[in-house]
């Protein structure tokens, strides 16, 4: 008992039974073996109506996980109810409030297969003033309020590396995890000054720190004076590491890469189209998908253990800043009640459609 922690009257039966042998017939003899398990088949608990809505609620919330679906769950029953994009019996709300992560992530294990794009990199080396900025690495990255943020460069050349092609700049902040994007004509520096600039206008928080990579687009005086100017803090990665630059690198396949693709994009009309996208897309992100953070990792001989956060969006967790003003708290609250996370998902599929169009048209010339 002490060595398997069964139970006494357990410990006896499997001991009285093991290895007994019981004649069925004169040619069949069955032997008791305490290593073989008999397989339950439990009632079965969630309903297809169940199911469906779930699977409803998770396409809407762009198929994430169940981990971080589990806990939105209340919260977008009542949206969208509220909206009426769905339409649920009390007993099929209380299974979906009761049903766990795990279960969430089984049931959903044969859908996930069917959502079923890898890119190059085209950062050049900076100048030599990149000298004059710090180098930052993941591992220094412990502020614990809003208004640090990384910044990169997405490339749409779909494999053809030359000439000019659309860029996107991601920007996401480290602390909260709210991300914006600006699609700009190249990688010239006065766009991408420029497209930051007004991506700032659009944070509900302040300004207070940049973190980039080392290409040419970023460490240029042009940035470097308008940081100084500004009091913000301009730092840097090392180069060929991309781990320092964790936080944007996943935004930029899990936000760019996932709605806009690989394809080859260069003209206007397809830039004017995606930051119509991204203008969709960064209240559907930043308001309804949750992110898990994390906290604390252990290892333990060659087993690395993690340990996260509860999932927040990343509008609730700069609500919770103490650092943010209440009158831009006040702002995002209003534009909350109003959105509809169902009816941002159908302007960004009815804009992926579009982009698609243009790109098999260049393809086809």
């Amino acid at each position: 008992m002490e060595l398997t922690s069964y139970d006494r009257c357990y410990a006896s039966y499997l001991l009285k039974n093991h290895g007994k042998k019981v004649w069925i017939n004169n040619k069949v003899i069955v032997i008791g073996d305490i290593c073989k398990r008999h397989k339950r088949h439990r009632q079965r608990t969630y309903s297809d109506d169940v199911l469906k809505t779930l699977k409803q609620i998770w396409v809407i919330m762009d198929c994430i996980c169940g981990k971080r679906l589990q806990p939105m769950l209340k919260e977008m029953l009542a949206i969208l109810q509220r909206h009426k994009e769905i339409s649920v019996t009390r007993d099929i709300k209380k299974k979906l409030l009761r049903i766990s992560s795990a279960t969430i992530d089984r049931v959903l294990r044969q859908e996930r297969k069917k959502y079923e794009l890898k890119g190059r990199s085209l950062t050049k080396p900076g100048t030599l003033l990149k000298h004059q900025i710090p180098i930052r690495t993941f591992s220094e990255w412990n502020e614990q309020r809003a208004g640090f943020v990384e910044i990169d460069l997405v490339g749409h050349e779909g494999g053809n590396p030359r000439g000019d092609f659309i860029q996107t700049l991601n920007v996401t902040d480290v602390y909260t995890g709210w991300t914006e994007m600006q699609a700009v004509k190249n990688k010239a520096q006065i766009w991408v000054f420029d497209a930051l600039k007004d991506i700032r206008g659009k944070l509900p928080f302040d300004l207070l720190g940049i973190d980039s990579d080392n290409g040419g687009e970023f460490i240029n005086d042009h940035l470097v004076r308008f940081c100084h100017e500004e009091q913000i803090t301009f730092t840097r990665s090392r180069s060929y590491r991309k781990n320092d630059n964790c936080f944007i690198e996943q935004k930029n396949y899990t936000i760019v890469r996932r709605y806009i693709g690989y394809a080859r994009y260069d003209t206007e009309i397809a830039q004017k189209l995606m930051n119509e996208l991204y203008g969709h897309l960064r209240l559907y992100v930043n308001f309804f998908q949750p992110v898990m953070k994390l906290i604390q990792k252990t290892r333990i001989g060659s087993r690395v253990r993690k340990k996260y956060d509860e999932p927040q969006t990343p509008y609730q967790r700069v609500l919770a800043s103490p650092f943010v003003p209440e009158n831009k708290k006040e702002i995002l609250r209003q534009q909350y009640a109003q959105l509809n996370p169902a009816d941002l998902r159908r302007q960004i599929a009815k804009l992926q459609d579009k982009l698609l169009k243009i790109a098999d048209r260049t393809n086809i010339t």
